[in-house]
């Protein structure tokens, strides 16, 4: 039932967004496509939408991970790309000294940054201890690396104030792809974490590399 439901507003959504969006255009003067043909396309991606979440419902329906993890990522792209904190925090990443000379109060910003990242942190905990199905202060060991990494991967900088919510889900999937690798061809741990952090380092040296060609 929540993936049905939750595939009819993704549908609902995505109906409304393309008639503003069309309205938008109608306004401004810009030719659009015929009428008929704008809303046999919208019908057709709706219904297959609602469709494919019928399919998802009749059969285990979707993972609360995957529900959770779509919930956050429409949430904070939301507020890093629509809304003032968001763009004050993109300030404060490019020049924390600017930012602060320019009337952002940074030391409270940093604390709502950090005191954010506390409530993830144990957020991923509890659907960690969920999906292991017990709790031990050794689950999740070595995921900082994996972290870093994805979001260096996903286009973060090292000098602060660049990157999207979606490039880090897109590093994400990279090292998660990359784990599942390592493992299927019976890769040492160690050599694992070897790895990963040459990627991390690649990655890093790309960032300066672009940054000072710029």
């Amino acid at each position: 039932l929540t993936s049905l439901l939750l595939g009819v507003a993704v549908a609902a959504a995505l109906v409304v967004a393309g008639l503003r969006a069309r309205a938008n255009r109608l306004r401004h003067g810009v030719h659009v496509e015929p009428t008929a043909f704008f809303l046999a396309r919208t019908a057709v991606f709706a219904a297959l939408l609602i469709y494919f979440s019928y399919l998802l419902a009749s059969y285990k329906g979707l993972p609360n991970v995957l529900i959770v993890m779509a919930l956050l990522i429409v949430l904070f792209d939301f507020i890093t790309s629509r809304t003032t904190i968001g763009r004050r925090i993109y300030a404060m990443g490019g020049n924390e000294k600017a930012a602060k000379l320019s009337g952002i109060k940074t030391e409270r910003l940093s604390f709502y940054a950090f005191v954010n990242m506390g409530v993830l942190a144990a957020l991923a905990g509890l659907v960690f201890a969920a999906r292991l199905n017990t709790a031990t202060p050794k689950a999740g060991l070595g995921f900082e690396l994996d972290v870093i990494a994805a979001c260096f991967i996903g286009g973060a900088s090292a000098s602060g104030g660049v990157g999207k919510v979606m490039g880090a889900v897109i590093g994400a999937f990279v090292m998660g792809v990359m784990n599942n690798g390592m493992s299927i061809l019976g890769i040492g741990i160690d050599y694992q974490q070897v790895i990963k952090g040459v990627v991390l380092l690649a990655a890093v040296l790309v960032d300066v590399y672009n940054k000072n060609k710029a």
